[in-house]
C-alpha cells in the first residue's frame, strides 16, 4: 500500500492551497486518514484527521482555515488550507490506517510534500 500525496508549494500568507493524497494498492480497506506536518525544529504535529464516516478533528491552530474531506470511493484525503500563515511553514505527511485485501490493518505515513508560506 501507498500514499502519494500532491499540492505542496509556494504561496504567499493569505493565500491557499490544497494538498491530495491517494492510498494505492490491491484492494485495500482504508479507515481513519490524516494531515501531519513537521516544521524545521519541531516535532511533527496532527494537523487534521477524518475517519471512514467523514467525523473530523482539528488541531487548534488550523481550525477554521483548513477543511479536511475525503473520497471513499478513490480512497484519497483531501487537505484544503486557507489564510495560510508563515507559522504553517512545514513538511506535511498524509497519514492512513489500511489494510490490503486478506491483510491486517496497518498505519502508513505517505511521502512528504513542502508547504512554504512566505510573509
Amino acid at each position: 500500500v501507498q500514499l502519494q500525496a500532491s499540492g505542496g508549494g509556494l504561496v504567499q500568507a493569505g493565500g491557499s492551497l490544497r494538498l491530495s493524497c491517494a492510498a494505492s494498492g490491491s484492494l485495500i480497506s482504508v479507515n481513519n486518514m490524516a494531515w501531519y506536518r513537521q516544521a524545521p525544529g519541531k516535532h511533527r504535529e496532527l494537523v487534521a484527521r477524518i475517519t471512514s464516516v467523514g467525523v473530523t478533528t482539528y488541531a487548534d491552530s488550523v481550525k477554521g482555515r483548513f477543511t479536511i474531506s475525503r473520497d471513499n470511493a478513490e480512497n484519497t484525503v483531501y487537505l484544503q488550507m486557507s489564510t495560510l500563515e508563515p507559522g504553517d511553514t512545514a513538511v506535511y505527511y498524509c497519514n492512513a490506517d489500511v489494510r490490503p485485501s486478506g491483510g491486517t490493518w496497518s498505519n502508513v505515513f505517505g511521502e512528504e510534500t513542502l508547504v512554504t508560506v512566505s510573509s
